[in-house]
């Protein structure tokens, strides 16, 4: 199953509905590609919603590592939304869960940007 992402933008913010596995293969440099295209437009308050993702292989774990650096390093913020029990396992078991903030609600993880101390590029 390929996966796809749809971009959604509520009040300054990009959602990225994610449907399908997440795995090493052109999953993992799909999901690259988008969030590398959102930074290069200065989008970077970013939540993926991973609610149609059933399984995230380590490729996959490595690429949100790597696209949470990309954002960061970029300025902004990106967060997880509706993680399911099987990969939250896996953020907890690699210690993750204490690097990713996730939230269970859209409107919550939206709100969060507004609480948030805007970043600052060095």
């Amino acid at each position: 199953m390929a996966i796809r992402i749809d971009e959604r933008h509520i009040g300054g913010i990009t959602v990225l509905d994610v449907f399908g596995k997440l795995t090493i293969d052109e999953a993992a440099e799909h999901l690259k590609d988008k969030i590398n295209s959102l930074i290069e437009q200065n989008e970077t308050r970013i939540v993926l919603n991973l609610k149609g993702v059933p399984y995230i292989d380590s490729g996959g774990l490595g690429q949100l590592i790597a696209s949470f650096g990309s954002v960061k390093k970029a300025g902004g913020t990106m967060k997880l939304l509706h993680v399911n029990s099987r990969n939250h396992n896996l953020l907890s078991i690699t210690s993750l869960v204490t690097v990713f903030e996730s939230f269970d609600s859209e409107d919550e993880a939206i709100k969060s940007f507004e609480t948030a101390a805007p970043s600052t590029v060095a």
